[in-house]
């Protein structure tokens, strides 16, 4: 078991060595993408199998996290909206300034070690304005032209290509995602424009004082991660001028997800409905909701509570 080996000079020489020499298995971690993109994958071709780690799905937090007794499943995703899962929460029960510390330490020793150390950041200050501004419009649609803008406007001297470059390295040490924009009608990705999303909605929490737990937000943030989890590659739908918000996609396989808090309001399910009957193919259309509602339908499109979803085996 190798932890954070990427940190030695000429390791994958060192491993490839180990495996020709001895008759073993070899686990190499590391928290960033330097590990993905390093010779290893040229010297083990058809040897390496990469397996991409998530903090805790919800159903893995319940299974985990030391609740007391009766607590309601309801409640249990509250503290999930709201602690994240970073697996070592569970060892601070309800604690919130330790939960609270723990999560700090690892925001900083993420930014610290893996994006200002190995990239060598001079400005640390654009960096800081940079997530607190990716954190604060997660789901929302953006490019770094716009970011740039934004923080000029605010004081901030920067360029498209520094806040280009600068994502890139949150997204490298895998604090950060982006959805790109998929064009349905062509079947094609748009290198215009894009959604960003936090590895951990308790990390976004810390980083934004963000006392909304269950916000829209927060629930489009923990779908676009336990759709990566599940291993489906996801992207933003545009079809026209309708958006969906996620295009799962697996080989032979293709879902369309829309998100919201709740379709009480007439309003808010007749354009949830809009922009996925507006979608001319079979593929399967759900929409994920806090709404209590089991197997309905509405015009072909599945109605999923969220809890459910996140629970399904």
């Amino acid at each position: 078991m190798l932890d954070e080996v990427q940190n030695v000079e000429k390791w994958e020489k060192c491993v490839n060595s180990l495996l020709v020499d001895i008759n073993c298995d070899i686990y190499i971690t590391g928290s960033n993408a330097y590990l993905l993109s390093s010779e290893l994958t040229t010297l083990l071709a058809g040897r390496i199998l990469t397996i991409k780690m998530y903090p805790f799905s919800f159903s893995e937090f319940t299974l985990a996290y030391p609740f007391d007794k009766d607590i309601s499943l309801d409640d249990k995703f509250i503290k999930y909206l709201r602690y994240g899962g970073m697996p070592m929460i569970i060892n601070m029960k309800d604690k919130e300034n330790l939960i609270h510390n723990y999560l700090e330490d690892v925001r900083d020793v993420v930014l610290k070690k893996d994006v200002i150390a190995r990239n060598n950041i001079k400005d640390i200050a654009l960096l800081d304005n940079l997530t607190r501004y990716i954190v604060s419009t997660v789901g929302s649609l953006t490019n770094p032209s716009k970011v740039a803008d934004f923080l000029n406007r605010n004081g901030t001297n920067t360029r498209n290509e520094t806040i280009d470059s600068y994502l890139k390295m949150l997204e490298n040490a895998f604090i950060i995602y982006r959805a790109p924009r998929f064009e349905l009608s062509g079947k094609q990705l748009l290198k215009t424009q894009g959604k960003y999303y936090m590895v951990d909605n308790g990390i976004r929490n810390i980083m934004s004082n963000n006392q909304n737990y269950d916000s829209g937000n927060s629930l489009e943030n923990i779908v676009y991660i336990e759709l990566l989890r599940r291993g489906f590659e996801v992207y933003v739908g545009k079809y026209k001028e309708i958006e969906v918000d996620f295009v799962a996609i697996k080989p032979n396989e293709t879902i369309y997800y829309q998100v919201t808090k709740t379709m009480l309001d007439e309003r808010v399910e007749e354009c949830e409905k809009k922009s996925l009957l507006s979608i001319n193919d079979n593929y399967p259309k759900i929409i994920l909701t806090m709404d209590k509602v089991k197997n309905k339908t509405i015009d072909g499109i599945k109605v999923i509570n969220i809890i459910d979803f996140l629970l399904e085996e």
